[in-house]
């Protein structure tokens, strides 16, 4: 048994941790960790995946980002506690976060990763789209959450700006 919850100021350390223990050191030197620094992530989007004892064991994460002026998701850092992979976890996160981003009015999700994992979600490499160097362009792959969200659409990936104080 499972809880899904949105992520929580008081997740955020845990589920950092969490990401240091899945990914490589130095994973926020990648072009993707330029376009989400001093951005908040989609409210509603950052899920958090709880075992019955409470320990986190997985976490999604999603940021707006502009694709040739477009508004775009970022899906990323997906991650899943290595004691609890193979269990189909890191997949019902990415389902149910495409599922809510297109409930909150999202069209359409930009990540950097492994398309033999990817496509089994829908996603598919994006040519067109350019993420900032040094970046495998085999790697940019998108998903469209409204039917034709990526016609025409293509272009430098570009991060939101911050919200200004008081704004």
């Amino acid at each position: 048994m499972f809880h899904l919850a949105e992520e929580t100021p008081e997740d955020h350390w845990e589920v950092e941790a969490l990401y240091d223990l899945c990914f490589a050191p130095g994973r926020e030197a990648l072009s993707s960790y330029r376009l989400r620094d001093g951005v908040a992530p989609v409210a509603g989007l950052c899920l958090t995946l709880r075992d019955e004892h409470g320990i986190l064991v997985g976490a999604i994460r999603h940021w707006p980002v502009r694709v040739g002026g477009h508004p775009t998701l970022l899906l990323g850092p997906v991650a899943v506690h290595p004691t609890r992979q193979a269990e189909g976890l890191g997949g019902f996160l990415i389902r149910e976060s495409l599922a809510r981003g297109r409930t909150l009015g999202w069209t359409r999700v930009l990540l950097v990763g492994d398309a033999p994992y990817y496509r089994r979600f829908g996603f598919t490499r994006r040519a067109g789209v350019q993420m900032p160097p040094p970046t495998n362009p085999d790697r940019v792959l998108g998903f469209a959450l409204v039917d034709g969200a990526w016609e025409g659409v293509a272009g430098p990936v570009t991060r939101v700006p911050p919200e200004a104080p008081g704004g």
